[in-house]
């Protein structure tokens, strides 16, 4: 259950990431509001998921997960630029989190 707890969690961080981009500054309400929501979410489900997994364990997965999605979603949907060190950077950041979690995760 703590996983998809944390699922929950990674998906709420993407979608309130995704909405501040589109807010424009805040200055536009209903993406503004997603944004404040979905933070709001994802901390209170990372908080229950801290409850029964370690925090070093859940926290490299959260930030690691929410930072690949989000640079993904940039660059396919967002117009930002694909390149080499942006697709290696984003790599770079699971491979943190799959090393961190093969150190001892439980």
């Amino acid at each position: 259950m703590m996983y998809v707890t944390l699922a929950g969690a990674i998906l709420a961080e993407i979608l309130a990431t995704t909405s501040m981009k589109l807010s424009e500054g805040f200055s536009k309400l209903w993406p503004s509001l997603g944004a404040v929501a979905g933070y709001l979410i994802a901390f209170a489900l990372l908080a229950q998921t801290l409850k029964t997994m370690n925090m070093g364990t859940a926290y490299a997965i959260w930030a690691g997960a929410g930072t690949a999605v989000v640079a993904v979603i940039g660059m396919f949907f967002l117009g930002e630029a694909v390149t080499a060190a942006r697709i290696g950077g984003v790599l770079l950041v699971i491979a943190g989190v799959v090393v961190l979690n093969l150190g001892g995760a439980h």
